[in-house]
């Protein structure tokens, strides 16, 4: 592109704002411009705010950047959102309503039937649901939105099983890390060499927007959500059956060969890895896998009870969250939409 496009981060002290600002360093496409927080963070430069809790150091330039209040306009065409969800459905609204391009990863817009819910990899045509919105009709302005951070590892390594030899019955059991709480997060007391077999609304949310992301209902999921003592990456175990007749072979045929290049920014080579060694995938050993866009899939092996089980990875805040939203304004700015 002969010249970038001004982006701001809603929610730029939080953890996935944070992750937000480390992956737009530098992109090709993109300059972040503007900061936004709330009115405790408001009017202070980003440095003043202490927040940081990246491995790698605050951007100079971002340091010294004022954060700005919701309440103050931006100029910024492209809005990529780490609010949280209690407080981004009406604002995300206002800021379409306002003229922006809303690139959520909150949950609050994603069942919407007007919002794409997109992995661009699986349904990039749901972005012309964004031509739909009264927002973007009127003054340009919309909304789209990632699925959630489990919803897209289980999606990534599930399509094209289903798109080789359909679904029938799907069982999920995730191995969340901690980072996927935001920060601070969950006591020390109750996660510290302990597993808490419970996450408010994460079963639900991963029930429904797979549905969404496929386009179909016709095969059965359920899933059970754990949050365990890992920093990064989101593992998962699953078992499925298949509707059609599936080997082995077939089955790692389709993983391995079901995703073209989407050549932008920050789609990876590899969407998915297959591994073979028993004892991987491993969040402290393969979660940078695709600087952390590629999901990797191990274990593949027959299920006693239903067809196949297997063992997938990926990185929460970047696959699962900031990195998909950048994935998705790329893919809003090479179909023409900013």
């Amino acid at each position: 592109m002969n010249q970038r496009i001004p982006v701001a981060v809603l929610g730029c002290t939080g953890m996935v704002g944070q992750k937000f600002i480390t992956l737009l360093e530098n992109h090709p496409w993109f300059e972040l411009k503007e900061l936004v927080a709330s009115e405790r963070s408001a009017g202070k430069t980003y440095r003043e705010r202490g927040c940081w809790k990246q491995p790698t150091p605050i951007p100079e330039h971002i340091a010294n950047t004022r954060i700005q209040s919701p309440q103050e306009p931006l100029q910024s065409r492209i809005l990529f959102s780490g609010l949280d969800a209690n407080i981004a459905g009406e604002l995300e609204e206002q800021y379409a309503q306002r003229g922006h391009l809303v690139v959520s990863n909150a949950r609050n817009h994603r069942m919407r039937p007007d919002v794409p819910l997109i992995i661009p990899e699986i349904n990039g045509s749901q972005i012309e649901l964004l031509r739909k919105q009264t927002t973007y009709q009127h003054n340009g302005g919309g909304i789209v939105t990632n699925p959630n951070c489990s919803t897209i590892i289980l999606a990534l390594a599930l399509y094209p099983i289903w798109q080789q030899f359909g679904l029938q019955r799907v069982m999920a059991t995730t191995l969340q890390a901690i980072s996927g709480a935001g920060y601070p997060g969950i006591p020390t007391l109750d996660l510290l060499g302990n597993t808490l077999p419970y996450i408010a609304g994460e079963e639900e949310k991963m029930e429904s927007e797979i549905y969404k992301i496929l386009g179909t209902n016709n095969f059965k999921i359920s899933t059970t959500c754990n949050r365990v003592p890992v920093l990064d990456g989101h593992s998962i175990c699953i078992s499925l059956q298949t509707q059609q007749p599936s080997t082995l072979e077939g089955l790692m045929h389709a993983l391995e060969h079901s995703y073209a290049d989407l050549n932008l920014p920050s789609s990876p080579a590899q969407v998915l890895q297959i591994l073979t060694d028993p004892y991987h995938p491993q969040p402290r050993m393969d979660l940078q896998a695709g600087h952390g866009m590629t999901v990797s899939v191990g274990r593949l092996r027959t299920c006693p009870i239903l067809d196949w089980k297997f063992t997938i990875l990926g990185h929460n805040t970047i696959r699962g969250a900031a990195g998909a939203a950048l994935l998705n304004a790329e893919w809003m700015t090479s179909n023409g939409l900013v």
